[in-house]
């Protein structure tokens, strides 16, 4: 009978065991990087997610202060007009008794169409900021879902760069980069803008 053959298997054990941890080694590094990456840029992201809805609701709080005085510059304007609608009646009673109207009724109108003029004006042009304070508004508010919808994306990248660190799953990294990475330009491109 022939001899067997011993094969040093230890040898060959203890170098694929050194290679399988310095490739989880370099995996996990790699998914550190990553993941570290990932949440910096999901701070900032946050933060600026967190300032652009606040600005949004102090420009909407600014319009809303714009459309009240809006609002009583147009019920000045009324006034206005109910005065002077009083001044013609009375005008028009002097008349109808044969008499001459007192001077001051002509000057009272005069003054009252003055005022309403202005008060029109006033409120035009207040209406014209408010209008541009919600615009603005609106616009920061859709600024303010993109990048909420980036630190979404961005968290969800992390959290499958801690399943990947836990498994030592290259593939579930993969999909931690691509979310991370399309988290990353969704956060780019409303900064950009």
């Amino acid at each position: 009978m022939p001899e067997e053959i011993e094969i040093d298997t230890d040898k060959l054990r203890e170098t694929i065991d050194a290679e399988l941890e310095h490739a989880s080694n370099t995996l996990l590094r790699t998914v550190a990087l990553t993941t570290a990456i990932f949440a910096a840029a999901a701070a900032i992201a946050s933060l600026e997610a967190g300032s652009t809805v606040n600005e949004a609701l102090a420009l909407k709080t600014e319009a809303t202060r714009l459309q009240a005085e809006a609002s009583d510059q147009w019920a000045y304007y009324q006034a206005k007009g109910l005065k002077s609608a009083i001044s013609e009646a009375s005008k028009t009673a002097w008349l109808a008794a044969g008499k001459e109207p007192p001077a001051e009724l002509a000057a009272n109108q005069q003054r009252f169409a003055a005022d309403q003029n202005k008060s029109k004006a006033r409120a035009e042009a207040l209406e014209k900021q408010r209008d541009e304070k919600s615009s603005e508004a609106d616009h920061l508010m859709h600024q303010h879902h993109f990048f909420a919808q980036a630190v979404a994306l961005l968290q969800v990248a992390i959290a499958l760069g801690a399943v990947a660190a836990l498994t030592h799953k290259r593939v579930v990294w993969i999909g931690s980069v691509l979310l991370g990475v399309a988290g990353g330009v969704m956060f780019g491109y409303v900064l950009l803008q």
